[in-house]
């Protein structure tokens, strides 16, 4: 399918809501199907990415529904799943199924995790060795990884062993490496202690911390070891208020950004510090944002959120900036290429090993539209001003697919292979087009 964006013209007005944020459903999808009871969770979205995890939980015996955007689950605890043997398809979710592995290997279950070509080309020995050092007992698919390096992959094989607590020092700064990790820590004889060398999301922390699980997480932001043990009690269910998915949400906010004299607002807006790093950039960039009706639901921040066009400029994305805003680096792009001067991308290599090589992709459809843009190892330079317009591809990518829609506001764009899109944002259009009233 291909998609082109009307431009815009009079500023983007207006107050709109996002499907709950697609990290969070993941975890409590999966959560409350270690949990003891019921559980029932609103504005839950429903996407590609997320209906990976319901179907392969399905596929292990814990089936939900998902009814006018509400998750019913009734949890099997901390034991094996129903279905011993079962293949687990994970589709393109890397969440799912690193979440998964570390669920699989707390509950001592035989099984198997799969997913599509692209997922089977993602190296998992990030989670394989440190889970072999626990005591589980799981095997990888030999693959090779996009540099050349002989790797783990999907399919996963796992079988019933008991786990041990460990002291492990994560190589790189990954949420998905470290919340697998955490959730096998729940089902070892003793406590793990993990060190992560940079900021991390604290999501698997604060909702299992929700659910009564002991966990100890000194700070979120800095490198501090972070200490999961087994629950004092099972798990209990979680009921409440998915916040708005702050990655969707950055889609809207870019595109008022480029949009001169735009103000839109976001409800219920999920604002959790270490996820928040695409507003502040916007806001260095010259957008005014300001927060209000603040609040917390399942242990997660939330908020109303503004966003005022203003004058754009270039800025340095690089260190903790970067890891808070690792999912919204190609929107960021985007915006770069309409503002003044240079915006410098660095210390960002993690994006190569995404859905796609981000960094290369990012800056091949920039250029397609005509922007002038230089690649390097661990990220890239954008020069503001220079996109004239074309036709971008979205490479399988979702967020590459909705980074170069945004810019057709601005100049002419076709964006094709844009079906992608509906992995993880399926109101793009529709909740874009809702903003085109001044």
């Amino acid at each position: 399918m291909n998609l082109t964006v009307q431009m815009a013209e009079r500023p983007l007005y207006g107050t709109v809501e996002v499907p709950g944020d697609k990290s969070l459903a993941h975890r409590a999808a999966l959560f409350a199907a270690l949990a003891e009871g019921v559980s029932e969770v609103s504005n839950y979205p429903d996407s590609g990415v997320t209906r990976a995890m319901r179907g392969a939980l399905a596929s292990l015996g814990v089936p939900s529904t998902l009814k006018g955007g509400v998750l019913r689950l009734s949890g099997n605890g901390l034991r094996p799943f129903p279905v011993s043997g079962a293949v687990a398809y994970c589709g393109n979710s890397a969440t799912t199924i690193r979440l998964l592995a570390g669920a699989l290997a707390a509950t001592g279950s035989t099984a198997v995790l799969d997913g599509s070509a692209g997922l089977r080309k993602r190296p998992m020995d990030r989670i394989i060795n440190p889970l072999r050092a626990m005591g589980a007992d799981v095997e990888g698919t030999p693959g090779v990884a996009a540099d050349g390096r002989a790797v783990l992959c999907a399919p996963l094989s796992f079988r019933p062993a008991p786990l041990k607590g460990i002291d492990y020092a994560l190589p790189v700064a990954s949420a998905q490496v470290l919340s697998c990790l955490q959730i096998a820590a729940l089902g070892a004889t003793d406590e793990s202690h993990f060190t992560v060398p940079g900021p991390v999301r604290d999501h698997t922390v604060r909702m299992l911390r929700a659910m009564g699980a002991s966990l100890s997480c000194l700070t979120p932001l800095t490198p501090k070891p972070l200490t999961p043990s087994r629950p004092l009690r099972p798990l209990k269910p979680l009921t409440g208020r998915l916040p708005g998915d702050i990655s969707s949400a950055a889609f809207l906010f870019a595109a008022a950004a480029i949009v001169p004299g735009s103000r839109i607002t976001v409800k219920g807006v999920g604002v959790n510090p270490t996820r928040t790093g695409v507003l502040d950039a916007l806001q260095a960039m010259g957008a005014k944002i300001s927060l209000s009706a603040a609040r917390e639901e399942m242990g997660e921040p939330m908020a109303d959120v503004t966003l005022e066009a203003g004058t754009l400029k270039g800025i340095a994305i690089a260190g903790d900036l970067v890891v808070r805003a690792i999912d919204e680096i190609p929107v960021l792009a985007a915006v770069a290429a309409f503002a003044e001067g240079e915006t410098v991308v660095r210390e960002a290599r993690e994006l190569r090993y995404k859905e796609t090589d981000r960094i290369s992709a990012i800056v091949a459809q920039l250029r397609a539209l005509g922007t002038e843009v230089s690649e390097y190892p661990d990220g890239f330079i954008v020069r503001g001003g220079t996109l004239t317009g074309g036709t971008a591809r979205a490479n399988g990518d979702h967020r590459l697919a909705m980074s170069m829609a945004i810019c057709g506001l601005r100049v002419p764009v076709t964006v094709e292979g844009a079906e992608i899109l509906d992995e993880s944002f399926p109101s793009f259009r529709p909740t874009l087009a809702s903003l085109r009233v001044a």
